[in-house]
Protein backbone atom coordinates (compact mmCIF):
# COMPACT_ATOMS: atom_id res chain seq x y z
CA UNK A 1 0.00 0.00 0.00
CA UNK A 2 1.26 3.41 -0.92
CA UNK A 3 2.07 5.11 2.20
CA UNK A 4 -0.61 7.37 3.50
CA UNK A 5 -3.20 5.87 2.00
CA UNK A 6 -5.75 4.39 3.89
CA UNK A 7 -7.38 1.90 1.95
CA UNK A 8 -6.32 -0.77 -0.93
CA UNK A 9 -9.58 -0.45 -3.22
CA UNK A 10 -12.16 2.01 -3.33
CA UNK A 11 -15.13 1.59 -5.76
CA UNK A 12 -16.79 4.52 -7.17
CA UNK A 13 -20.71 4.63 -8.01
CA UNK A 14 -22.07 7.55 -10.30
CA UNK A 15 -25.44 8.41 -10.39
CA UNK A 16 -28.10 7.33 -13.28
CA UNK A 17 -31.50 6.49 -11.86
CA UNK A 18 -32.66 3.16 -12.99
CA UNK A 19 -29.45 2.39 -14.23
CA UNK A 20 -27.90 1.85 -11.37
CA UNK A 21 -29.00 -1.28 -11.07
CA UNK A 22 -26.02 -1.81 -13.31
CA UNK A 23 -23.74 -0.94 -10.69
CA UNK A 24 -24.56 -4.07 -8.92
CA UNK A 25 -23.97 -6.67 -11.60
CA UNK A 26 -20.48 -4.76 -12.60
CA UNK A 27 -20.12 -4.87 -8.35
CA UNK A 28 -20.80 -8.69 -9.13
CA UNK A 29 -18.17 -9.07 -11.43
CA UNK A 30 -15.43 -7.53 -9.57
CA UNK A 31 -16.26 -9.15 -6.45
CA UNK A 32 -15.79 -12.86 -8.33
CA UNK A 33 -12.55 -11.83 -8.99
CA UNK A 34 -12.07 -11.13 -6.33
CA UNK A 35 -12.27 -7.38 -5.77
CA UNK A 36 -13.73 -5.83 -2.83
CA UNK A 37 -13.96 -1.88 -1.59
CA UNK A 38 -13.23 -0.77 1.20
CA UNK A 39 -14.42 2.61 0.83
CA UNK A 40 -17.28 3.28 -1.13
CA UNK A 41 -18.40 6.84 -3.08
CA UNK A 42 -21.20 7.50 -4.56
CA UNK A 43 -23.66 9.73 -6.21
CA UNK A 44 -27.69 9.47 -6.44
CA UNK A 45 -28.59 5.95 -7.54
CA UNK A 46 -25.15 4.75 -6.73
CA UNK A 47 -25.84 5.64 -2.91
CA UNK A 48 -29.00 3.79 -3.64
CA UNK A 49 -27.30 0.35 -4.49
CA UNK A 50 -24.36 1.09 -2.92
CA UNK A 51 -25.61 1.52 0.71
CA UNK A 52 -27.45 -1.79 0.61
CA UNK A 53 -23.95 -3.68 -0.75
CA UNK A 54 -22.15 -1.69 1.83
CA UNK A 55 -24.41 -2.79 4.68
CA UNK A 56 -23.25 -6.10 4.06
CA UNK A 57 -25.62 -7.46 1.44
CA UNK A 58 -24.78 -9.53 -2.01
CA UNK A 59 -25.38 -7.61 -5.44
CA UNK A 60 -28.26 -10.38 -5.96
CA UNK A 61 -29.61 -9.92 -2.62
CA UNK A 62 -29.62 -6.27 -3.16
CA UNK A 63 -31.37 -6.96 -6.63
CA UNK A 64 -33.87 -8.96 -4.50
CA UNK A 65 -34.98 -6.05 -1.91
CA UNK A 66 -36.54 -4.22 -5.49
CA UNK A 67 -38.68 -7.54 -6.81
CA UNK A 68 -41.54 -6.30 -7.34
CA UNK A 69 -41.46 -2.82 -6.74
CA UNK A 70 -42.92 -0.14 -9.05
CA UNK A 71 -41.82 3.73 -9.10
CA UNK A 72 -44.88 4.46 -7.14
CA UNK A 73 -44.26 2.38 -4.69
CA UNK A 74 -41.09 4.59 -3.52
CA UNK A 75 -42.11 7.47 -3.92
CA UNK A 76 -45.38 10.07 -3.40
CA UNK A 77 -46.89 12.30 -5.34
CA UNK A 78 -47.05 15.65 -3.70
CA UNK A 79 -49.05 19.04 -4.89
CA UNK A 80 -45.79 20.51 -7.09
CA UNK A 81 -44.67 23.36 -5.12
CA UNK A 82 -41.01 22.30 -4.92
CA UNK A 83 -41.95 19.31 -6.77
CA UNK A 84 -43.73 16.51 -8.38
CA UNK A 85 -42.69 13.57 -5.30
CA UNK A 86 -41.45 13.14 -2.74
CA UNK A 87 -38.93 10.51 -1.24
CA UNK A 88 -40.45 9.67 2.09
CA UNK A 89 -41.56 6.15 0.80
CA UNK A 90 -37.75 5.97 -0.66
CA UNK A 91 -36.52 6.43 3.17
CA UNK A 92 -38.94 3.88 4.42
CA UNK A 93 -37.66 1.45 1.80
CA UNK A 94 -34.37 1.69 3.01
CA UNK A 95 -34.68 1.76 6.71
CA UNK A 96 -36.76 -1.70 6.51
CA UNK A 97 -34.11 -2.79 4.47
CA UNK A 98 -31.27 -1.94 6.34
CA UNK A 99 -29.46 -3.27 9.48
CA UNK A 100 -27.54 -0.56 10.38
CA UNK A 101 -29.02 3.24 10.00
CA UNK A 102 -25.90 5.54 10.16
CA UNK A 103 -23.10 5.82 7.79
CA UNK A 104 -20.75 5.54 10.53
CA UNK A 105 -21.96 1.92 11.43
CA UNK A 106 -21.51 0.42 8.36
CA UNK A 107 -19.05 -2.26 7.30
CA UNK A 108 -17.51 -0.84 4.26
CA UNK A 109 -17.45 2.89 5.01
CA UNK A 110 -19.44 4.99 2.17
CA UNK A 111 -19.07 8.82 1.17
CA UNK A 112 -22.22 9.70 -0.16
CA UNK A 113 -22.24 13.01 -2.03
CA UNK A 114 -25.30 15.64 -2.29
CA UNK A 115 -25.53 18.77 -3.44
CA UNK A 116 -26.76 21.61 -1.13
CA UNK A 117 -29.18 23.84 -2.98
CA UNK A 118 -28.72 26.80 -0.65
CA UNK A 119 -25.02 27.46 -0.91
CA UNK A 120 -24.19 25.84 -4.37
CA UNK A 121 -21.86 23.33 -3.45
CA UNK A 122 -21.00 19.45 -3.11
CA UNK A 123 -21.36 17.90 0.04
CA UNK A 124 -19.89 14.47 1.28
CA UNK A 125 -21.54 12.92 3.90
CA UNK A 126 -19.40 10.30 6.32
CA UNK A 127 -21.90 10.03 8.93
CA UNK A 128 -25.57 10.60 9.67
CA UNK A 129 -28.58 8.84 8.79
CA UNK A 130 -28.12 6.98 5.64
CA UNK A 131 -31.87 6.72 4.28
CA UNK A 132 -31.96 10.71 5.04
CA UNK A 133 -28.40 11.18 3.23
CA UNK A 134 -29.55 8.38 0.09
CA UNK A 135 -33.18 10.53 -0.52
CA UNK A 136 -30.41 13.54 -0.86
CA UNK A 137 -28.20 12.42 -2.88
CA UNK A 138 -30.94 11.26 -5.15
CA UNK A 139 -33.25 13.83 -4.70
CA UNK A 140 -33.76 15.19 -8.57
CA UNK A 141 -34.54 18.82 -8.61
CA UNK A 142 -37.77 19.81 -9.95
CA UNK A 143 -38.90 15.81 -10.19
CA UNK A 144 -38.51 15.32 -6.54
CA UNK A 145 -38.89 18.07 -3.25
CA UNK A 146 -35.56 18.69 -1.70
CA UNK A 147 -34.28 16.78 0.98
CA UNK A 148 -33.81 19.18 4.71
CA UNK A 149 -31.06 17.61 6.84
CA UNK A 150 -29.94 20.46 9.63
CA UNK A 151 -31.94 23.50 8.15
CA UNK A 152 -30.31 22.97 4.40
CA UNK A 153 -32.07 21.75 1.46
CA UNK A 154 -30.34 19.05 -0.59
CA UNK A 155 -30.79 17.68 -4.29
CA UNK A 156 -29.24 15.50 -6.39
CA UNK A 157 -25.43 15.05 -6.04
CA UNK A 158 -25.52 14.22 -9.56
CA UNK A 159 -25.96 18.46 -10.77
CA UNK A 160 -22.54 19.09 -9.18
CA UNK A 161 -20.59 16.24 -9.22
CA UNK A 162 -21.89 12.55 -10.73
CA UNK A 163 -18.97 10.58 -10.70
CA UNK A 164 -17.49 11.59 -7.35
CA UNK A 165 -13.79 9.93 -7.85
CA UNK A 166 -11.95 12.77 -6.51
CA UNK A 167 -13.55 12.37 -3.25
CA UNK A 168 -11.65 9.33 -2.31
CA UNK A 169 -8.88 9.63 -5.09
CA UNK A 170 -5.92 10.39 -2.65
CA UNK A 171 -7.14 7.44 0.22
CA UNK A 172 -6.96 4.57 -2.38
CA UNK A 173 -4.16 3.05 -4.35
CA UNK A 174 -6.72 1.54 -6.56
CA UNK A 175 -10.03 3.51 -7.48
CA UNK A 176 -12.68 1.37 -9.92
CA UNK A 177 -15.07 3.63 -11.27
CA UNK A 178 -18.51 2.59 -12.44
CA UNK A 179 -20.61 5.24 -14.57
CA UNK A 180 -23.51 4.08 -15.97
CA UNK A 181 -24.35 7.87 -17.08
CA UNK A 182 -21.84 7.95 -19.93
CA UNK A 183 -23.21 8.51 -22.97
CA UNK A 184 -26.17 10.50 -24.48
CA UNK A 185 -28.84 9.13 -26.72
CA UNK A 186 -28.42 10.91 -30.22
CA UNK A 187 -32.79 10.94 -30.43
CA UNK A 188 -35.03 12.07 -28.09
CA UNK A 189 -39.07 13.22 -27.51
CA UNK A 190 -40.20 16.84 -27.99
CA UNK A 191 -41.89 16.92 -24.53
CA UNK A 192 -40.96 18.47 -21.31
CA UNK A 193 -39.84 15.56 -19.16
CA UNK A 194 -37.75 14.66 -22.22
CA UNK A 195 -36.24 17.97 -22.36
CA UNK A 196 -35.61 17.90 -18.51
CA UNK A 197 -33.81 14.70 -18.84
CA UNK A 198 -31.75 15.42 -21.78
CA UNK A 199 -30.65 18.66 -20.13
CA UNK A 200 -30.04 16.62 -17.00
CA UNK A 201 -27.83 14.26 -19.12
CA UNK A 202 -25.57 17.22 -20.47
CA UNK A 203 -24.99 18.46 -16.62
CA UNK A 204 -23.75 15.03 -15.47
CA UNK A 205 -22.03 14.37 -18.53
CA UNK A 206 -20.06 17.80 -18.31
CA UNK A 207 -19.22 17.42 -14.83
CA UNK A 208 -17.67 13.85 -14.92
CA UNK A 209 -15.11 15.03 -17.32
CA UNK A 210 -12.40 15.50 -15.12
CA UNK A 211 -13.21 12.55 -12.63
CA UNK A 212 -12.97 9.62 -15.29
CA UNK A 213 -9.24 10.74 -15.85
CA UNK A 214 -8.43 10.03 -12.10
CA UNK A 215 -9.88 6.66 -11.93
CA UNK A 216 -7.27 3.49 -12.72
CA UNK A 217 -10.06 1.56 -13.76
CA UNK A 218 -13.27 2.72 -15.54
CA UNK A 219 -16.21 0.57 -16.05
CA UNK A 220 -19.09 2.55 -18.69
CA UNK A 221 -22.06 0.52 -19.48
CA UNK A 222 -23.24 2.47 -22.92
CA UNK A 223 -26.41 0.45 -23.88
CA UNK A 224 -29.02 1.39 -21.26
CA UNK A 225 -30.57 4.27 -22.98
CA UNK A 226 -33.65 1.94 -23.67
CA UNK A 227 -35.11 2.34 -20.49
CA UNK A 228 -37.01 3.96 -18.70
CA UNK A 229 -36.67 5.74 -14.99
CA UNK A 230 -39.66 3.82 -14.29
CA UNK A 231 -38.54 0.14 -15.35
CA UNK A 232 -38.39 -1.51 -11.98
CA UNK A 233 -39.46 -4.72 -13.51
CA UNK A 234 -36.42 -4.57 -15.89
CA UNK A 235 -33.53 -4.30 -13.15
CA UNK A 236 -32.40 -7.93 -14.05
CA UNK A 237 -31.85 -6.81 -17.52
CA UNK A 238 -29.74 -3.72 -16.19
CA UNK A 239 -28.16 -5.61 -13.98
CA UNK A 240 -26.77 -8.08 -16.62
CA UNK A 241 -25.71 -5.17 -18.62
CA UNK A 242 -23.44 -3.95 -15.74
CA UNK A 243 -21.85 -7.47 -14.92
CA UNK A 244 -21.52 -8.39 -18.92
CA UNK A 245 -20.06 -4.90 -19.30
CA UNK A 246 -17.52 -5.32 -16.89
CA UNK A 247 -16.43 -8.68 -17.53
CA UNK A 248 -15.53 -7.29 -20.40
CA UNK A 249 -13.13 -4.40 -19.13
CA UNK A 250 -11.58 -6.86 -16.76
CA UNK A 251 -10.75 -9.45 -19.39
CA UNK A 252 -9.28 -6.76 -21.53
Amino acid sequence: MVSGRKYDVGFVLSGGFIKGFAHLGAIQALIERDIRPQIISSTSAGSLVGALYADGNEPYQVLEFFDGLKFSDLTKPVLPTTGFFELTELEDFLNAHLKRKRLELLPVPMVITATDLDHGKSVHFRSGDIAQCVAASCCMPVLFSPITIDDIHYVDGGVLMNLPVSVIRDECNLVYAINVSPMLTPEYKLNIVSIAERSYQFIFRSNTVAEREMADVLIEPVNLSGYSNVDLEKAKEIFMVGYNKANEVLKG
